[in-house]
């Protein structure tokens, strides 16, 4: 196993079709945002939740009259801290309780991203998530040791751009696969 523990920073998780009984992470893509000693936070980038960031406004009491910020869906995170918001963001900004995940891309549990969105302030592109993903110690390298993921690097297009439902095939693209041609069981020798 590698002693970089950053080594999975800002890349994709790509779940694999062959693998049961994921759960919330079945046909997935989730950023790692953060990976060091202590284990892995990520984010699940292409699982609309049932509710619009307009809803969450609403609940939080912050004004906006963009119509189109306020009918963008919020993600589904992950299975870890659901009550909790994160917002994916690009940008030279880091406001309050921000993690630098790249040059260009930060996360923050913030409200005032929140409310600098609301207000036409806030970064260029931005995902708003309930819940995150996260892995104890040596979990993750396990399970990509196990083959339950394909990794590939993360960038703005897909992050940003990219409709959700399309997130998992266009992920595993960038690194040359197509997940339609794999088979959904795995065989033994």
């Amino acid at each position: 196993m590698s002693t970089d523990t950053n080594q999975l920073l800002n890349q994709c998780l790509i779940a694999l079709p062959n693998i049961e009984d994921m759960g919330v992470f079945e046909r997935s893509v989730t950023l790692i945002c953060q990976q060091d000693a202590d284990g892995a936070l990520g984010l699940i980038i292409n699982r609309p939740a049932e509710l619009n960031v307009g809803e969450v406004f609403d609940q939080l009491g912050i004004r906006s009259h963009d119509a189109e910020l306020r009918a963008r869906m919020v993600m589904q995170g992950g299975p870890v801290h659901t009550e909790r918001g994160f917002v994916l963001h690009d940008g030279g900004l880091a406001w309050d309780s921000s993690l630098q995940i790249s040059e260009h891309l930060f996360l923050t549990t913030s409200r005032e991203v929140l409310e600098a969105l609301g207000k036409g302030d806030g970064p260029k592109n931005a995902l708003i998530a309930l819940g995150c993903a996260a892995w104890a110690p040596g979990q993750l390298e396990q399970e990509l040791m196990d083959n339950v993921w394909l990794t590939a690097p993360a960038d703005a297009n897909l992050l940003f751009e990219t409709p959700p439902e399309l997130r998992w095939q266009a992920a595993a693209g960038r690194i040359g696969v197509d997940l339609s041609r794999l088979t959904d069981y795995a065989g033994h020798a």
